[in-house]
Parts: structure tokens; sequence; C-alpha cells
């Protein structure tokens, strides 16, 4: 299921790119989501996770030079080691659902580093949007 959801999310992720202009947090991530729809916490733990990357990544482009390569490649690490932080050390020591778990490992990156180049509200619009067509797409045809 998520090898369909994921195809059915990277079609409809560059349809609604090349139609809008808006991007969607990275062409995998609402495959992903959309996979997850049935665990809203790791949703929610996943958007979380994105937004202390971009805060992050912002807060620390004041003081170092960051641009494309970089900055990607930033959002993918922090939002890793964020990810990592939060799995191994809150999870396992504070008695929490395993539904606060975040989504794979560089989905918090990827997330970031859209909303970095458009903005969190497009971002996250732009994913909710395709998230849902995706899932739609997957009750109907798969």
């Amino acid at each position: 299921m998520i090898i369909e959801s994921v195809g059915i999310g990277i079609l409809l992720s560059f349809i609604f790119t090349e139609i809008t202009g808006f991007y969607t947090g990275g062409i995998i991530v609402p495959g992903y989501l959309a996979f997850f729809w049935q665990a809203p916490y790791r949703i929610l733990a996943t958007v979380l996770t994105s937004l202390l990357t971009y805060y992050f990544v912002k807060f620390l482009s004041n003081y170092v030079i960051m641009y494309s390569r970089r900055r990607f490649t930033a959002c993918v690490i922090i939002g890793y080691l964020i990810g990592w932080f939060y799995r191994s050390l809150f999870i396992e020591y504070f008695p929490v659902s395993e539904d606060l778990r975040v989504i794979g490992y560089i989905i918090p990156g990827l997330l970031a580093n859209d909303m970095l180049r458009q903005g969190i509200t497009a971002t996250l619009s732009s994913l909710a949007v395709v998230s849902i067509f995706v899932r739609l797409s997957m009750m109907l045809f798969v």
C-alpha cells in the first residue's frame, strides 16, 4: 500500500506543482502523509518537527551563509536530528503513545525546505490538498 500511495503522491504532486506553481513539501511527502492519514498524531508530530526544523534553519541562516544545496542539506540533517532526538529520547523515556512518532527520517527536512522556499502557509495548504487527493485516489482505485 505504501508503494501505491507514494507513486500516486508523486504523480499528483507533480501535476499540482505544474498547474499551481506551489510545491507540496517534497514530491514524496503527500504520498507518505496520505498513507498515514489514519494516524493524525503522527502527521502532527511530523509537521511540528518540520516547523522546528524551519525555525532552526532560519535562525542558523542569520549566522551562516545558506542557500540552495546548503540550505536543503541543513534542512534534511536538522530534520533528521530533531526526529531522532524526539524518537530516541522523548518516546523512549516518557510514556506516550506510539502514534506520536515522526513519519520517516527525511520528510520533516523536505517539508522545512519548501517552507523556507515559499512560506509555511503555502506549503502546508498545498500539502493538505494533494494529500487529500492522494488518499481519495487510494480509496477509489486501490
